[in-house]
């Protein structure tokens, strides 16, 4: 029998009964439990659950049942179906290198990315321009105040109906609040071979230190910095005297090629976690 896949994402303050609300919501409406992934930070719960339905009314149903819930519980509760044989609406957030926006928009432009993307966030105006050459809408949100900046991304991510987001080079440190609304739909790129060298100086690091082997890595944002489940990485060979400006340059081009390689395998539904592990079906 045909079953209806839905993932849900549950935000707010945290108090006993919740789990126990959300999971005899699905049971009562015929639903059966497939995964579930729930955390606590700094007085905020935040959870995952993916359920299947055998028999589901209809889209709209379930969403009048969760947001009746959502009301009664105090919690922001988010549903997708999964499975609907459309492209996946991807959203690209963007602060001022373009190297990862290029071959985003180039795989795109050229079928070999098959994804819409109906919105770029920027938190400067440098990529204004390329998006506007590619006609995707850009909204600039550069406020200060980290909970007024992301509130305005949250809503223009629900209006645009995004499934999952990309992190092309975005260099603001996004909180639990935010990702937890997006688990495992944001895809981000660092400058290193996982876990080694985090931060945003990456490079010189790995200069300073005398690497023979640099490497870029795709990953899964988490509200665990630069420690999300690993999608692909690549790595190239540091030649002997080679420059600090050769290194970043070469390291520019992996970043792009590892970050687009992911976003098509995770477009391409070739990705599955398990135990924080991601598994790449062939």
């Amino acid at each position: 029998m045909h079953k209806t896949l839905v993932d849900l994402t549950v935000v707010g303050p945290d108090r006993e009964g919740i789990v126990s609300a959300i999971t005899s919501f699905i049971f009562k409406n015929g639903g059966n439990i497939e995964a579930i992934n729930q955390n606590v930070v700094k007085g905020i719960f935040g959870m995952q659950l993916e359920a299947s339905f055998e028999s589901l009314p209809s889209e709209e149903y379930l969403e009048r049942g969760l947001e009746s819930l959502a009301k009664e519980l105090n919690l922001e509760i988010g549903s997708r179906l999964r499975g609907s044989g459309t492209l996946k609406r991807m959203a690209v957030l963007v602060s001022k290198e373009i190297h990862c926006l290029k071959a985003i928009l180039r795989e795109q432009a050229s079928g070999r990315l098959r994804v819409e993307i109906p919105v770029m966030i920027g938190s400067s105006t440098e990529c204004m321009k390329i998006a506007e050459k590619a006609s995707i809408p850009f909204h600039l949100v550069n406020d200060q105040e980290e909970g007024k900046r992301e509130m305005r991304m949250l809503k223009l991510l629900e209006e645009c109906r995004i499934d999952f987001i990309a992190l092309a080079r975005y260099m603001k440190i996004l909180s639990p609040n935010f990702i937890w609304r997006y688990p495992n739909r944001i895809i981000n790129i660092h400058p290193s071979l996982l876990p080694a060298f985090p931060g945003a100086s990456a490079y010189v690091q790995a200069y300073e230190r005398g690497a023979r082997v640099i490497g870029c890595t795709a990953h899964f944002a988490t509200w665990e910095l630069d420690e999300g489940p690993i999608i692909w990485q690549e790595a190239f060979h540091v030649k002997p005297g080679e420059s600090l400006e050769t290194i970043v340059k070469r390291g520019k081009r992996v970043e792009a090629n590892v970050l687009v390689r992911a976003l098509k395998l995770y477009a391409k539904d070739k990705l599955q976690i398990e135990w924080k592990i991601v598994r790449i079906n062939r």
